[in-house]
C-alpha cells in the first residue's frame, strides 16, 4: 500500500512536467509565417543570447547587396538599426527623414534609425534569382532554399512551445 502512495505522486509530477515542457512557450525563435493563406506554414530559427540579426538581399534593380540590421527588444519587438547599400534610388533613399541619419563612407550609404520599433513585418520572397539571406550569430541562412518564391511571410520574434516547434519547419539545419 505504501508503494502506491509513493508511485502515484511521482507519476503525476512526471506527467505534469511532460505536459508543461510540451505546451509551455519557452523557446525564443525567429518565425516566418506564410501570409494570407488558410493554412499557414511556419518556418523558424532558434534564438540564442545574441539579440542582433541581419537580412541581406540583392536589390532587384541595382543588383547590389542591401543589408538591414535589427535588434530584438526585451519585449520581443524588432528594432530597426540600420540599412546599408551602395546605390540610391528605388527603395534606397539618398536622404534621411526625421528620426534617421544618413552617412556615406567609401561609397557605402548607411541609413541609421533612431527609434524605429515594430512588432513584425511582412517579407516578400521574390521570384527572381537574387540572394535573400538571414544572418544570425555568424551564420547565414539562404531563405530561398526554404521559403516559397512569390509568397509573403510575416516575420516576428516569438516564444513557442515544443509542440509548436514540431509543427513548424526548422531553418537551423
Amino acid at each position: 500500500m505504501n508503494r502506491k502512495k509513493v508511485i502515484l505522486p511521482i507519476l503525476l509530477c512526471a506527467l505534469l512536467v511532460a505536459f508543461v515542457s510540451l505546451f509551455l512557450p519557452i523557446h525564443k525563435v525567429f518565425t516566418f509565417t506564410e501570409y494570407r493563406t488558410d493554412h499557414p506554414q511556419t518556418y523558424y530559427l532558434k534564438m540564442g543570447d545574441d539579440r542582433e540579426f541581419q537580412i541581406r538581399y540583392v536589390h532587384s534593380i541595382f543588383l547590389t547587396d542591401v543589408i538591414e540590421s535589427y535588434r530584438v527588444t526585451d519585449q520581443h519587438a524588432i528594432q530597426s538599426l540600420s540599412m546599408q547599400y551602395e546605390d540610391v534610388g528605388i527603395g534606397l533613399p539618398g536622404y534621411a527623414e526625421e528620426g534617421e541619419s544618413l552617412s556615406v563612407k567609401d561609397g557605402m550609404y548607411t541609413l541609421t534609425y533612431d527609434d524605429n520599433i515594430i512588432q513584425s513585418f511582412v517579407l516578400f520572397v521574390g521570384d527572381v534569382n537574387a540572394d535573400l539571406a538571414f544572418r544570425y550569430k555568424g551564420h547565414e541562412v539562404n531563405l530561398k532554399s526554404y521559403l516559397t518564391r512569390g509568397k509573403s511571410y510575416t516575420f516576428r520574434v516569438q516564444r513557442q512551445s515544443f509542440y509548436q516547434l514540431l509543427k513548424g519547419v526548422n531553418l537551423n539545419g
